[in-house]
């Protein structure tokens, strides 16, 4: 499967498979974000969703993907502090607001800053109606970010630490998008990026989330808490796994832009399954958002 991939690199097939994970990361990423802010502590969630995903990646890692080139060893360390930083702001932020809030902030932040650093590291221009199409999505997602405060929100005064952590959780989504991509191109064998990546990152919050749950006074039950990682962790397989590859088959911002639509799914989420109301204020916005995500598409 491998070879079969790193032979649709820069070719029309190659794009549209790109397409194609870039939308599917969109939709698990909402999923996986929901999962995180549930029904359990955020930094529970995490913990389990990761220890479950490094346990799973473990033996593919070791015993079936080719073992990494030397040089990959210090990408993988880089790799590590980046997706570390990003997954404690993350839960920060989750924890300080509304999940309507802070995931579009969080979104909306990561793709501008992820089209401009593709074009610095990689060289990746983008036409006048890509650039249009961004802002049209941009607007969308800010928009809908902007609705969600005033008609959601109802802890004010945690308001804006929540607002801060998510603008710089969306930095971060931009440096490891970016990151990831290089580290993907880096190695001969894109599953072995994938598979070490996360067998290494799955460590570090079970950790965090084991001494979290010792000391809380009233800890949630552990099988519920379990199962929510294992699921979030085959998810976070496919979501994580389609955007690098993604990135790997095709242009960088493309795939970032796209990988954004995953607000829609977010929206859609919060509706059906955490009780949050969806009008046709927000439908337009989510309307807003996906034509966007089409103008950039087109637009290359």
């Amino acid at each position: 499967m491998s070879d079969w991939l790193i032979s649709l690199e820069g070719t029309k097939a190659g794009h549209q498979l790109a397409l194609a994970l870039a939308i599917l990361a969109a939709f698990l990423h909402a999923v996986f974000g929901a999962l995180q802010k549930g029904r359990h502590d955020p930094w529970l969630s995490r913990g389990a969703i990761d220890g479950a995903y490094g346990l799973m990646a473990a033996p593919v890692a070791l015993f079936i993907v080719p073992w990494p080139e030397p040089h990959m060893w210090l990408i993988f360390a880089g790799a590590f502090v980046i997706h570390t930083a990003y997954k404690l702001l993350q839960a920060m932020a989750y924890t300080q607001g509304a999940y309507t809030v802070v995931y579009p902030v969080v979104r909306g932040t990561g793709p501008l800053f992820t089209v401009i650093g593709a074009g610095l590291l990689f060289g990746e221009l983008f036409t006048v109606t890509q650039w249009l199409g961004v802002a049209t999505l941009l607007a969308g997602i800010f928009g809908l970010a902007v609705y969600n405060l005033i008609f959601l929100e109802t802890d004010r005064a945690r308001l804006p630490a929540a607002l801060a952590l998510a603008v710089a959780t969306g930095g971060f989504v931009a440096l490891y998008t970016t990151y990831d991509a290089y580290g993907i191109r880096a190695t001969a064998d894109p599953f072995t990026f994938l598979a070490w990546f996360f067998m290494i990152d799955g460590w570090f919050m079970p950790l965090l989330a084991f001494l979290r749950y010792r000391s809380s006074a009233a800890p949630p039950a552990l099988p519920p808490l379990l199962l929510r990682g294992f699921v979030g962790g085959i998810i976070a397989f496919f979501s994580f796994g389609s955007i690098m590859l993604a990135t790997r088959l095709d242009k960088v911002g493309e795939a970032a832009v796209l990988r954004e639509t995953s607000t829609i799914f977010a929206a859609l989420i919060g509706w059906l399954f955490l009780r949050e109301t969806v009008g046709p204020r927000r439908v337009a916005l989510m309307a807003l958002i996906a034509l966007g995500a089409v103008i950039v598409e087109m637009g290359g």
